[in-house]
This record gives C-alpha cells, structure tokens and sequence, in this order.
C-alpha cells in the first residue's frame, strides 16, 4: 500500500457537468443551448415537418454568450441535447487596475479581481462610466468554467 502522504488533491471539484440534457423539442427562444461546444442563447428556431422517414427536425441559431458568434445546427426533435448551467450575478464596481482588471465587490461583501475590463462597447461604456465617477454594476455572466462582464448598468440604489 502507498503511504497517503504522497496523494495531492490540487482542488475540491464537486465534479458536477457544466452542462444538463433537455429534448430537442423543449428549448424554446432565448433560452440556453451548446451549439458546436459552447454555450449559444437561442436566437431562432424553427421545426420542420416529419418527412418520408419519420424525424421532425429541428433547426437552431444561437448567439455565443462570450464571443457574439453565430452558430447554427440542426437536430431531430427527439434527440437530447446540452444545455449549460448559466448564472448571472451582479457585482458593483470599486476599481480598474493599471492592467486592466476591474475590482468587484458581491453583495456579501467578498472582493473579486479576476475579471478583465470586456472587449468592445461593454469595455467603453463601463471605462467612460467609472471615469465619470458614476457607481456602477456589472452584470457577469458564468457558464462553462468562462466568465464575462455582459453588462453595466448605474447603481441607483444609493441615491434613495
């Protein structure tokens, strides 16, 4: 037997799947879905009829949640497909480092400086808000083990 001093557990993984199965037929628009293996936000969708062979099939477009990709597949509507677990949590904005990593704050008080300032008009609008002096929230987006700013928004709460 090898001694149980050697064994490293590097982290505490609850091992649960990044993503769940749903039948074709029950996504629905606006709704989440993995096209080509990343998480896309069904954008259209439409259901052909069942041909000579018996499948109705079902044809999907999504948007890719972090890069705006547009990705397309087509399924039978019996068929299972994934769909990511996506949370969204909100967090006000304390700071932007020099390397541009934003500072957030969670309502509990916990500080997180892992996120980049977002490519894009996000990026613009949340760097000309902070410049402003404005308090901000960032709304993140988390699915797939990725994360990303989608949306700023002035916190209004403190002026109540």
């Amino acid at each position: 037997m090898a001694d149980i001093d050697d064994t490293h557990f590097e982290t505490g993984d609850s091992g649960a799947s990044a993503t769940y199965p749903m039948q074709c037929s029950a996504l629905r628009k606006n709704g989440f879905v993995m096209l080509k293996s990343r998480p896309c936000k069904i954008v259209e969708m439409s259901t052909s009829k069942t041909g000579k062979h018996g499948h109705a099939k079902v044809h999907l477009v999504g948007i890719d949640i972090f890069t705006g990709k547009k990705y397309e597949d087509i399924c039978p509507s019996t068929h299972n497909m994934d769909v990511p677990h996506v949370k969204r949590e909100d967090y006000q904005l304390t700071d932007i480092s020099d390397d541009g990593y934003l500072s957030l704050m969670s309502d509990n008080g916990d500080l997180r400086e892992d996120l980049k300032v977002p490519e894009g008009d996000v990026g613009a609008q949340l760097r000309a808000e902070y410049d402003a002096g404005k308090d901000i929230l960032c709304t993140v987006l988390k699915s797939c083990g990725e994360e990303v700013v989608i949306a700023v928004k002035t916190n209004t709460a403190l002026d109540k």
